[in-house]
């Protein structure tokens, strides 16, 4: 069906378009697999859509629709708790399939305690955490289809072979009505790994030293395209990490290619949680065109930072020693993964941090496997814990985005933040004068340890 010389972005839209090949710069109507709204998001895009398709319309799909509220949850801010009573009210509504809310009744209001405080769990048995860990969690994300979402970081489901990218809640509204959007086909830009990442380097690294390479606007509007044998030995959780981040380089969207792991992943989410378990995977041809082509060799990475004020300003850890810091923090889509809190532990255990720590897992799934993972006998969520680490049992987006005053770990005067999330332009973690340097949970966790900036390769064997 398709001509040869396309990248697995084209291959994808082209097929979602009912085409037999597309080229870059072609806009085509693609078919939507999977929409992904949020309570940030969400009551704008079913505002448009009511006010475009009538009050009285019905989604396109009640069944390719999921809603996760995930941002500004935990919040005593009454405009953002009434967010997710109108995400609630518009599914039972529609009668929505796929709806991970805060609370277990359907009749309720959400309604956050300030009084339980921050640590302790105020959430019901369906909800999801994190947008983008929770789609893959919940068996969302698919090889071969196309998932939109109204957020930028929507992109990490590439990590299993799909198109994935953010889109505005103009084009979400109309999703929800249609099922299809009109998009340009991107320019794919290839980055071929190779060899193996040494101790101490992490998938953060290679995706920070990437967006280092080409700059913050490198990437715009194109495909990042992630392939190699590198790319192949990478784990599901790595692949996110760095599809994920596509976004930092002003990517359309970031894409790995398929393999056993990845069916593997969705074989056992798509069974877990009775999503739907079919799929048609594509993969990558022999001879492909690329607008940019470079090999990288993960052996030669080392413990990279993003500093301050963008994703693309690239220094190495051990290069960044005198930077004193106030903060340490891991969670978020990108840095709140089981992986990212086992790697976070293997270097605090034992020891105490230095500076304010905040750790907020990405899903219930994550606090689970905190409290049932051992590191010597100990469990995981104890060792962070004894180590003087402030742990949430509320999965969510939590200071990553700033939020209300009350957020979890959200810096309220300029501060000095490391930390394992995914962005950091000016006043994205709270207070617009704060500073945040963007690192892998290795160096979060090391450069808690000791108050500045740390090459974590001498705590990791």
């Amino acid at each position: 069906m398709y001509c040869p010389a396309v990248t697995l972005t084209e291959k994808i839209m082209a097929r979602a378009a009912g085409k037999k090949s597309v080229q870059p710069g072609d806009n085509v109507w693609v078919q939507v697999d999977v929409l992904m709204t949020h309570d940030v998001c969400g009551p704008g895009t079913i505002g448009v859509f009511k006010r475009e398709f009538g009050k009285d319309a019905k989604v396109w799909d009640k069944n390719k629709v999921v809603i996760i509220p995930d941002h500004y949850i935990f919040t005593a801010d009454s405009k953002s708790n009434r967010n997710v009573d109108i995400l609630r009210d518009f599914v039972k509504e529609q009668g929505l399939k796929y709806f991970y809310d805060v609370i277990d009744d359907p009749n309720g209001h959400w309604v956050f305690d300030p009084v339980k405080g921050n640590l302790k769990k105020q959430y019901g048995s369906n909800y999801a955490g994190v947008c983008h860990t929770a789609l893959a969690a919940k068996g969302h994300t698919r090889p071969g289809e196309v998932l939109l979402g109204t957020d930028s970081h929507t992109c990490m489901a590439g990590a299993f072979g799909q198109f994935a990218t953010g889109i505005g809640n103009t084009d979400a509204g109309f999703v929800l009505g249609t099922g299809k959007l009109l998009l340009k086909v991107p320019e794919t830009m290839r980055f071929w790994l190779e060899g193996q990442l040494q101790p101490g380097v992490m998938a953060k690294d290679i995706i920070l030293h990437c967006i280092g390479d080409i700059g913050f606007d490198g990437a715009t509007y194109r495909a990042m395209q992630f392939q190699g044998p590198g790319a192949s030995s990478l784990s599901m959780d790595d692949r996110m990490t760095i599809a994920n981040m596509a976004i930092e380089a002003g990517g359309k969207n970031g894409i790995f290619e398929p393999d056993e792991k990845t069916f593997a992943y969705v074989k056992d989410r798509t069974t877990a949680n009775g999503t739907k378990s079919t799929y048609d995977p594509l993969f990558c041809d022999a001879d492909q065109k690329f607008i940019y082509d470079k090999k990288f060799d993960l052996a030669k990475l080392e413990p990279t930072v993003a500093c301050h004020p963008d994703p693309g300003n690239r220094k190495l850890a051990r290069e960044l020693k005198s930077v004193a810091l106030d903060r340490a923090y891991i969670g978020s889509c990108t840095g709140g993964k089981t992986s990212d809190f086992l790697a976070f532990a293997q270097v605090i255990k034992g020891k105490k941090v230095k500076i304010d720590t905040f750790g907020v897992p990405a899903t219930p799934d994550v606090v689970a496997d905190l409290r049932a993972a051992k590191l010597d006998g100990q469990s995981v969520w104890d060792v962070m814990v004894a180590a003087g680490v402030q742990l949430t049992e509320n999965p969510g987006c939590a200071a990553c985005l700033g939020g209300p005053a009350d957020t979890f770990g959200r810096m309220n005067k300029p501060l000095k933040c490391i930390s394992a999330t995914n962005r950091n332009f000016p006043g994205r973690m709270g207070h617009l004068e704060s500073q945040v340097f963007l690192a892998s949970p290795y160096t979060v966790a090391a450069s808690a340890l000791t108050g500045h900036i740390t090459d974590p390769r001498d705590y990791v064997s």
